[in-house]
């Protein structure tokens, strides 16, 4: 009787062995998972990221203000008829 409960034992573990090590078993299933959920976030991120650019290259073909504004902040362009005056800041402490 012995040998039969051994035999029962040995046969539930091997059919428990591909639900939860095998190529589609649990263990897979929730790495792939987890992976999904990290992919998402990046796709998210990118997402967030791509509207940013689109919406400043919909603003540099749309009109000159952006380009302005680039210009005048990026490369410290100035219009040919101002003048341009730096006012340094104050040290604090003194």
């Amino acid at each position: 009787m012995r040998w039969l409960s051994l035999a029962f034992v040995a046969l539930i573990a091997l059919i428990q062995y591909p639900l939860w090590l095998g190529k589609g078993g649990w263990l897979k299933v929730w790495d792939t998972n987890r992976q999904l959920e990290q992919q998402k976030e990046i796709n998210q991120k990118l997402k967030t990221r791509n509207s940013g650019v689109e919406a400043e290259v919909r603003d540099l073909k749309q009109g000159y203000e952006a380009i302005e504004e680039r210009a005048r902040f990026e490369l410290g362009m100035i219009r040919q008829d101002e003048i341009f005056i730096q006012i340094p800041e104050k040290a604090q402490g003194r």
